[in-house]
């Protein structure tokens, strides 16, 4: 834990964060006392990563519109970026695993890596404040951004988005209809619906990369090139 904070910078008052955003659900279901994982911070690591990212496109691309500002967004944030910043600080030697996600590559797993930076980022946003955790992100924001060879350029959500926000009475909803399979082997079939209507279907190892997949179904069956 210490060679992580020293890696990242930062040293944590309250060691138990880290350790809890560091504990897959794999390790948290096999150790059962006083043991959570890190999927609660991860959903708060994502709108703090969010709401930083925002801020500092706002502020140095004043001449983009919003449009351009949400697709560089979301190249920052979307899986594959955050795994490979994740990779940056190597994120993977320092998870709390379970046996079966140890024994089956589950260090270096983009879902699970991508999914443990955003828990480090709501880690430090608790033990500190947003600035701590800002400090910690930008660090990991490329200096010459460019939308176009961004990492994970192709959103195909953030895509379908633009495209449905073009009819504003119009509602976009993910729906997860199948889950099967242990910890360290998880499958996750998501439905894409357009007003209850299912307009896309997508199969995946994250429920991101399954969303992300019935977007893009979405997208071709709507005639829209991907």
């Amino acid at each position: 834990m210490k060679k992580l904070e020293e890696v990242i910078e930062y040293s944590f008052k309250n060691k138990s964060l880290l350790t809890e955003a560091l504990s897959h659900s794999s390790f948290a279901n096999e150790n059962k006392k006083g043991r959570s994982s890190n999927e609660r911070l991860e959903f708060l690591g994502d709108s703090v990563l969010s709401i930083v990212v925002s801020q500092y496109l706002f502020e140095h691309f004043t001449h983009l519109p919003e449009g351009e500002l949400t697709k560089i967004r979301a190249s920052l944030v979307c899986e594959k970026s955050l795994y490979s910043f994740a990779k940056l600080i190597d994120l993977g030697k320092f998870l709390l695993l379970g046996k079966g996600e140890e024994n089956t590559g589950g260090r270096e797993r983009p879902s699970i890596l991508a999914d443990a930076f955003e828990a480090l980022i709501a880690a430090i946003y608790l033990d500190s404040d947003l600035e701590a955790s800002k400090n910690f992100i930008l660090k990991f924001i490329p200096k010459d951004i460019d939308k176009n060879k961004a990492p994970g350029f192709n959103d195909y959500k953030t895509i379908l988005q633009e495209v449905i926000q073009q009819n504003p009475e119009e509602k976009v909803e993910y729906v997860i209809v199948e889950q099967s399979g242990p910890d360290h082997n998880k499958a996750f079939k998501v439905q894409v619906c357009l007003n209850s209507n299912v307009i896309g279907t997508g199969n995946g190892r994250s429920k991101k990369e399954a969303e992300q997949k019935a977007a893009k179904e979405a997208l071709e069956l709507m005639g829209y090139e991907t």
